[in-house]
């Protein structure tokens, strides 16, 4: 698994261009990692592939 200052980190584009108030999300081989835009001194958590795949899926109503 890659350190967090290893990994690329992005927003989704529907959080628009106005503040940080978003989650910011960074992939690796075996995880999702998942931080605070607002806070990024604050620790990142890591969540499997595939449970985040299904979290996603379930709140995109798929």
């Amino acid at each position: 698994m890659s350190t967090t200052e290893d990994l690329d980190w992005f927003k989704s584009s529907y959080s628009g261009s106005e503040g940080d108030n978003c989650i910011e999300v960074a992939l690796d081989a075996e995880a999702v990692h998942v931080r605070d835009s607002k806070d990024l001194g604050r620790d990142s958590f890591a969540v499997a592939s595939g449970a985040w795949a299904a979290f996603t899926a379930h709140v995109s109503g798929s």
